[in-house]
């Protein structure tokens, strides 16, 4: 094979490469977190009056925390509240001592806005090096970056990440997918950064051309920015021949680098426990899981100046599980958010869901939107998702309509509409890819 992909070991950092804390005992990073922690509820609590206010009415005070389960005792900081106080009251620093600000979109509202001193850089530069050489880069590769730049934190902190392990860095951003091509083509990088949804457009246009995916110098890819699947995992890996590993972040928190997936192991991301301190909860109760248990995850940051986040919910859905190639614990790689999970007539579904059934059917490309609208009293579901090939017949369409439909009611559990489209005729995203549209009437 071209880069060897069964043959880890070429990918996996000696041993010498790590970070001490990487292969710290359990003890160790929990002092560590414990002293940190101490830190970051002061430094919140004095300087950031939204967290005085919530402690004192929770009855929560800094020195209340003797040991890492006693910040079960202090409130949850959620989204609504970075907009409540955009765009700068979440700081805990004057403005000259904010090096750069990111932000959300603010498509579902105002921006969610973050800032960053120079060490916050600096810490979220050495995480994201961290990551990538988790992941199998090396000083010396040529890092292709398609995440987007701008407010956005993808496109930057993998830059900076690159940059800080040694690599030579192709800053392309998203859009215009031909030239992506031409690049890889002919820059010849080992590694590229870029939401999974964006690299199968990447690899249609690889097809259009007429030119063999597998034929490109990458070696690894880091996705992140959105739920994937394992399916799309091996589609990933089979049309590039390279490794696919999953990198995670949020800008709330950082950005890219608070959980990364070893090339070694590829059985959930790592979470850097020595700067972000992760919990499960109920997304019902709030109440606090055991490791192991599915829940929402919720972070705190534990060195962040700027702009300390105090369990900050994520919406994200996963479990905690001791750590493997890394001591520090591993979430399961998400397949969801609480936000954006569907309810239709009753059952739970996710779009991830729905994306392994269609990576199942032959006949149909992995690109899909979910149509969500109301029938009378009854939510409905309708699936559209773009045939592999113009040419495939009605009699063909209508067969992978039948197969979706039947692998989503036997899997999933509801039933859907299925809508078999020509090829190139689905919505496509050069970041996060907008999978759901809920056409149905507020109430």
């Amino acid at each position: 094979m071209k880069n060897g992909r069964n043959a880890v070991d070429d990918l996996t950092p000696a041993r010498d490469t790590l970070a001490p804390i990487e292969t710290a005992s359990r003890d160790e990073i929990a002092a560590l977190q414990l002293d940190r922690l101490k830190w970051t509820l002061r430094h919140a609590y004095e300087n950031v009056p939204h967290y005085k206010t919530r402690f004192d009415a929770a009855g929560a005070h800094p020195d209340d925390l003797k040991e890492l389960s006693d910040l079960a005792r202090f409130p949850f900081l959620q989204k609504q509240d970075l907009r409540d106080n955009y765009p700068f009251d979440l700081f805990a620093v004057p403005m000259e001592k904010v090096a750069r600000v990111h932000a959300s979109s603010g498509t579902t509202g105002r921006p969610t806005v973050v800032g960053y001193t120079r060490k916050d850089i600096d810490v979220w530069s050495e995480v994201v090096a961290r990551s990538i050489r988790a992941a199998g880069g090396r000083p010396g590769w040529k890092a292709h970056i398609a995440y987007g730049y701008g407010l956005f934190t993808g496109g930057l902190g993998a830059h900076y990440g690159a940059e800080e392990l040694g690599c030579t860095v192709i800053p392309v951003s998203g859009g215009m997918t031909e030239r992506q091509v031409q690049l890889l083509t002919d820059f010849q990088p080992e590694l590229i950064m870029v939401t999974p949804s964006y690299m199968l457009s990447i690899l249609d246009e690889f097809r259009r051309e007429g030119i063999d995916p597998r034929s490109t110098s990458l070696k690894v890819g880091l996705f992140g920015a959105e739920p994937w699947t394992d399916a799309m995992r091996r589609e990933i890996e089979d049309a590039f021949d390279m490794h696919a590993v999953d990198i995670y972040g949020l800008s709330e928190v950082i950005g890219p680098g608070v959980a990364q997936e070893c090339v070694e192991t590829k059985d959930g991301l790592h979470i850097w426990e020595d700067h972000f301190y992760p919990e499960i909860i109920d997304p019902l109760t709030g109440e606090v899981k055991e490791d192991g248990e599915e829940g929402e995850l919720v972070f705190t940051s534990l060195t962040k100046e700027a702009m300390p986040v105090i369990r900050y919910r994520t919406r994200d859905l996963t479990r905690l599980m001791p750590g493997t190639a890394r001591s520090m614990r591993r979430m399961e790689k998400v397949t969801g958010r609480s936000d954006d999970m569907m309810i239709i007539r009753g059952v739970n579904v996710f779009p991830t869901q729905v994306e392994e059934q269609i990576l199942k059917c032959r006949a149909l490309a992995p690109h899909y939107q979910i149509d969500l609208t109301r029938d009378g009293r009854l939510d409905m579901i309708t699936v559209n998702v773009e045939a592999r090939d113009i040419d495939v017949t009605r009699d063909g369409r209508d067969g992978a309509a039948k197969e979706l439909a039947h692998h989503i009611k036997s899997v999933v559990g509801i039933s859907a509409r299925i809508n078999v489209t020509d090829p190139d005729s689905i919505e496509r995203s050069v970041g996060k890819a907008r999978r759901v549209i809920d056409k149905r009437p507020k109430t």
